[in-house]
């Protein structure tokens, strides 16, 4: 039988992004150079809650062992070849309980955290590394607090993870918006319409407002503050009365609502008709219509582009120093162009969202442009 030194368990959770397997890959291929055995867990936590250690035929529908041959064939790829999902094991329903334990667990949500530290003992795994958003690695820190030791990479194409400036996924998911907002120009040109984009981001607008600083739209909508649908219609017509091919752009987060209606998002057909009927107070009494598209799934999709082959692979290569070390309860991470890590209890309890005040100008609905020197490379830093 080989001996090891450790055995390193990785899983992906959450949405799926393009660096993911760089990811995988890079984790891997080190943790293999320096003797160490890589368990790839399918499905994120799911996978650690279903597997039955003692049950050698039905474990590999939930664990398998890396190797170099099968990271480095899709190590190229975007998604997780691992699979993925949203389950939290602190809240799950009672009808995804293994058989096994149904007997224990017989609430109508249960925290099956025992069952999880369990299986990671039975499975022989040292250290646990979580790829993921803060829902994901919430739980990686409640692992670590109940003893188990863990190495958190920080992944999600909203880019609101706290204690890092970057997530994997940021990058590709704004050049997809980019890419994909110029495009739809055509469209909204040959109609002379407003074009409406909708974009992910629940609670953090930055998908919005960094394609926006980039040109890819004339005003953004953000959750950080509550549109007023008058003031966008009125600029929006603006906008488009400069434009020689009369057509103007907003981009708006999946998370924005309207002011007095907290309930109320933005993105939907009401507020799309809503802007067509403010229109003709501001376009001489005739109604500007409206070309609406939800970018969604095809912001997330396909390959990696440079900045999510390159920080992956250096993430990758951390959490396994991290590993190495000895160091348990760490978040990989990218602060003001340096690599490092940080304490993972940094992503417990609060939001990385927008600076109003110093990114947002809320009169004109667009970014401000201004004191750059000294900023990030993506501009806004993990504490704004």
């Amino acid at each position: 039988m080989a001996s090891y030194k450790g055995t390193i368990g990785i899983l992906t959770g959450g949405g799926d992004v393009p660096g993911l397997n760089p990811a995988i890959r890079a984790i891997t291929l080190r943790a293999l150079k320096e003797g160490y055995r890589v368990l790839g867990i399918k499905r994120g936590w799911a996978g650690i809650v279903d597997v039955d250690p003692e049950d050698e035929e039905g474990r590999e529908q939930h664990i398998i062992e890396l190797d170099a041959i099968s990271v480095n064939k899709v190590g190229r790829s975007g998604g997780t070849f691992l699979h993925t999902s949203r389950t939290r094991p602190s809240h799950l329903p009672l009808e995804y309980i293994p058989e096994k334990v149904k007997d224990q667990y017989t609430d109508e949500i249960n925290d099956v955290t025992p069952l999880v530290l369990d299986n990671i003992e039975a499975l022989g795994i040292d250290f646990l590394i979580p790829i993921g958003g803060d829902d994901t690695l919430s739980y990686g820190a409640r692992l670590h607090q109940e003893g188990a030791k863990v190495v958190a990479i920080p992944k999600t194409m909203d880019n609101d993870v706290p204690g890092t400036d970057y997530c994997i996924g940021f990058s590709t998911c704004l050049t997809r918006t980019i890419e994909l907002t110029h495009r739809l120009r055509t469209t909204a040109g040959s109609h002379e319409r407003f074009l409406v984009i909708e974009v992910f981001g629940r609670y953090a607008g930055y998908t919005a407002l960094l394609p926006t600083m980039g040109g890819a739209a004339n005003r953004c909508v953000i959750p950080e503050h509550p549109l007023d649908v008058e003031l966008l219609c009125e600029l929006l017509t603006s906008d488009r009365r400069e434009n020689p091919s009369n057509y103007s752009v907003v981009l708006v987060s999946e998370g924005a609502t309207l002011a007095g209606d907290s309930d109320m998002y933005f993105e939907n057909e009401e507020t799309d008709q809503l802007l067509k009927d403010l229109s003709p107070k501001y376009n001489n009494g005739r109604p500007i219509n409206v070309v609406s598209q939800q970018l969604s799934y095809l912001m997330r999709s396909g390959d990696p582009d440079a900045l999510d082959s390159i920080v992956p692979m250096v993430y990758g290569n951390i959490a396994f120093d991290c590993v190495q070390a000895g160091k348990s309860g760490r978040l990989v991470n990218l602060r003001n162009g340096v690599y490092d890590n940080v304490p993972i209890d940094v992503i417990v309890g609060r939001k990385k969202v927008i600076d109003v005040a110093k990114y947002y100008n809320t009169e004109r609905l667009r970014p401000i442009y201004k004191t750059f020197s000294g900023h990030p490379l993506f501009v806004m830093a993990s504490d704004s």
